[in-house]
């Protein structure tokens, strides 16, 4: 059996949490010469229980001293399960409320009761605070969970309560490992000859030596050196495991609790999610725009809440608000966190990340997409955050982290959305059938309106398009590449049914044109000119030129001159034949080799020498290579 487990301590300080711990485990999780001392718990402590059968649960051990929950708050993101632990001789505490208010707003679902140091009480008061721990658990994910009386001085009753937590642990479903890799930071240290070590939980996904891995919010990317699970080294590392990673390259103090090592690449820092919150019951009331401690994972930011549906929670109540912090945290939609009152500090609530990655909502912009992320499946909710994502579109890979979920699990939904059409993809961007649809229809509408104004040009320009909805480039590209109604062609674009309309008009006009050419031939007019002569308007002009050489009627000089492609084509006879007698040509020889002016000579030589017929050497022209080659033959 590879299971991995993670239990959490709960309780009041000095209700003997860590002696319970090292009764377990045989391991003191007081790690701090200043714990040792005081015979209390500052900060977190880590042991584990290895059973038979292959089953391994580590164990957080975590401080009960109201001052130090933050603490506390920093160890509970990854636990499975919970043993919530009350001393005989004091029974329930301030802390303990705490805690196990911690624990249930952070979802914990399974957890076991250990009342301890039994030694120092009389059997029929044992009875009376197993039942107040009965009635004070009631209402909470602990009731109906086992009591177990302990003696961590003893070791009355060790064993029993080893085996409950086997028990229980077995019925617990592991975190995923199909996820993508996730560890919150709780500890950063330095180890001789290694160098920097970081530890925490592994909420998902896997790992293994010399990957590489990002660490956020900061962006750090190293690679994995090491990697020990309980004091051993390891070649992997699996969701639900206490890791410790030697990371490659990175100084200490780069590092600290609060930062997270991931995968790359995929996930992004965040600095407003959309929430459902809830109230403790003896909470105080929260207005919007206050103030708070925000605890996720093991992060501790400064946020504020803005309520979305009302203008002040009262205790026990819940709402949908966005929080807004002060610094960016690494938050995943379907995360849990606790928020403290911002002064005095205590706990006041807690709740359920809906949208890690949330924009500013107007003020009268409905929540549906909020119950979505709520109530819906991993399929609604994926819709639903593309949908949001508007025209800019999601890049796929960053939805996997995004969401706390198997990534098969997000293809699965994402590979049903786009055969229903409800998504579509293009390179390696997200966008919502609706949303493409609407851009779709705006665009088609644009080039129809163009093509009923402009039925001699061939198409519109790219660019312009573009600008008139102000699209980016790479989504202009992307939704043309979707869009089969349209074709683009260089940077034009049309309808792909659309097709130059040849009217009775402009075979008129057309034939005016080719009889003056014919008339001028080496002399032709100007475009200006021709538009004059055929009574249309220069804008006109273009399109019936630009048409008349699509057809090939006409071969374009430049873009005032044009000739009948029978008179270019006797151009070029004329220019093969001197060239077979002379190796250069003058400006004056070609001017009457075709019987014209030096001003339609230098434009007709400035054409020839772009398109590779005639070669500037200083005054004179020569045959150009290509076209040599062409006339010759040979090399």
């Amino acid at each position: 059996m590879n299971k991995y487990i993670i239990l959490g301590t709960a309780g009041h300080i000095d209700h003997g949490k860590s002696q319970l711990v090292k009764a377990l485990t045989g391991v003191d999780p007081d790690r701090l010469k200043e714990e040792k001392e005081r015979g209390i718990t500052i900060d977190l402590g880590f042991a584990d229980i290895k059973y038979p059968d292959g089953l391994r649960v580590g164990i957080v051990d975590v401080p009960g001293h109201e001052r130090l929950v933050k603490n506390m708050l920093a160890g509970a993101g990854g636990i499975d399960i919970v043993v919530l632990v009350i001393a005989a001789d004091e029974g329930i505490m301030p802390q303990s409320r705490e805690h196990l208010a911690i624990c249930n707003l952070l979802g914990i679902k399974s957890g076991i009761i250990a009342i301890t140091k039994i030694d120092i009480v009389e059997d029929d008061w044992l009875e009376l605070v197993t039942e107040e721990v009965r009635d004070f658990v009631k209402g909470t994910f602990l009731e109906g969970a086992e009591i177990v009386p302990v003696s961590s001085k003893t070791g009355e009753n060790i064993e029993l309560l080893k085996e409950k937590i086997h028990d229980l642990a077995l019925r617990v479903s592991p975190k995923s490992t199909g996820g993508l890799f996730r560890l919150p930071i709780d500890r950063v240290f330095t180890l001789r000859g290694f160098g920097t070590v970081v530890t925490g939980t592994v909420l998902s996904g896997q790992i293994a030596l010399n990957d590489d891995v990002e660490i956020l919010p900061t962006g750090i990317r190293s690679k994995v050196r090491g990697l020990h699970s309980h004091g051993a080294p390891v070649e992997q590392g699996l969701a639900g495991q206490r890791l410790a990673i030697n990371l490659q390259g990175v100084e200490k103090e780069s590092l600290k609790r609060g930062d997270a090592v991931v995968t790359p690449g995929r996930f992004s820092p965040t600095q407003s999610i959309d929430v459902r919150i809830k109230l403790l019951e003896d909470a105080p009331p929260l207005k919007s725009k206050t103030n708070i401690h925000f605890h996720l994972a093991t992060s501790e930011v400064i946020g504020r809440v803005i309520l979305y549906d009302c203008d002040q929670l009262k205790g026990g109540e819940s709402a949908y608000c966005q929080i807004r912090l002060e610094k960016p945290v690494l938050a995943v939609s379907g995360d849990r966190f606790i928020i403290r009152r911002f002064s005095p500090v205590q706990t006041i609530g807690g709740g359920i990340i809906l949208d890690a990655w949330a924009k500013r909502r107007r003020k009268k912009e409905g929540l549906k997409d909020l119950e979505i992320f709520e109530q819906g499946t991993l399929k609604d909710r994926i819709e639903t955050k593309i949908r949001k994502s508007g025209l800019k579109g999601f890049l796929r890979e960053r939805i996997y982290g995004w969401i706390n979920a198997e990534v098969k699990e997000c293809d699965k939904a994402l590979k049903e959305l786009i055969k229903e059409k409800r998504v579509y993809q293009y390179s390696d961007f997200l966008i919502h059938g609706d949303v493409y649809q609407s851009m779709k229809d705006k665009l088609i509408d644009a080039l129809q309106r163009f093509h009923k104004n402009n039925p001699l040009k061939p198409g519109m320009s790219k660019e312009v398009l573009r600008g008139i909805f102000g699209l980016k480039p790479e989504v202009f590209q992307g939704i043309l590449s979707l869009t089969e109604e349209i074709v683009a062609e260089r940077d034009i674009v049309r309808l792909r049914e659309f097709t130059v309309s040849v009217t009775d008009s402009y075979q008129e006009i057309k034939d005016k044109i080719v009889r003056l050419l014919e008339k001028e031939r080496f002399q032709p007019p100007s475009k200006e000119e021709l538009a004059e002569y055929c009574n249309v308007k220069p804008k006109e002009m273009d399109d019936i030129l630009r048409l008349m050489t699509n057809e090939g009627t006409l071969k374009r000089i430049t873009d005032s001159l044009y000739l009948r492609s029978e008179d270019y084509e006797e151009m070029l006879n004329l220019l093969r034949e001197f060239y077979s007698k002379n190796d250069t040509m003058t400006v004056g020889q070609f001017r009457d080799l075709l019987t014209t002016t030096r001003k339609f000579a230098l434009p007709f030589l400035e054409h020839l020498d772009s398109n590779k017929i005639t070669l500037r050497v200083g005054d004179v022209r020569k045959m150009h290579p290509s076209f040599k080659k062409q006339v010759f033959g040979g090399d």
